[in-house]
């Protein structure tokens, strides 16, 4: 398989914590809406499928398990609802509220380090 995160899909991202990698998520996810919103249908795609991309490596992450895998699961079945079969605005305020909370606690997390 071919990833556009080649060097995370070596091993860098299991070495993340849950909220650094939901917080890359949200980027990533932050971006696809952004260029949704704008009708740039290319670097929308781009973007939706690099989310893609690191939620499925989120998935594969063996440290996750049980409720926290199954809430990452749900998040990515929500990501997909909103951008790929047009949710409304409010839902994709919802996911960036979401995901900014885990890039809020990667930062936090990151500076008591």
């Amino acid at each position: 398989m071919e990833y556009q995160h080649e060097k995370l899909a070596r091993g860098k991202w299991y070495t993340l914590t849950l909220a650094e990698q939901m917080g890359n998520i949200g980027s990533e996810v932050g971006r696809a809406g952004s260029w949704r919103e704008r009708g740039q249908q290319e670097y929308f795609d781009k973007a939706f499928e690099r989310a893609l991309e690191l939620f499925d490596l989120t998935l594969a992450d063996e440290r996750w398990k049980g409720a926290r895998r199954r809430e990452i699961a749900r998040a990515r079945d929500q990501v997909c609802e909103v951008l790929k079969y047009g949710g409304v605005d409010e839902s994709l305020k919802s996911l960036n509220n979401y995901f900014f909370k885990f890039a809020l606690a990667a930062r936090m997390l990151a500076g008591s380090a």
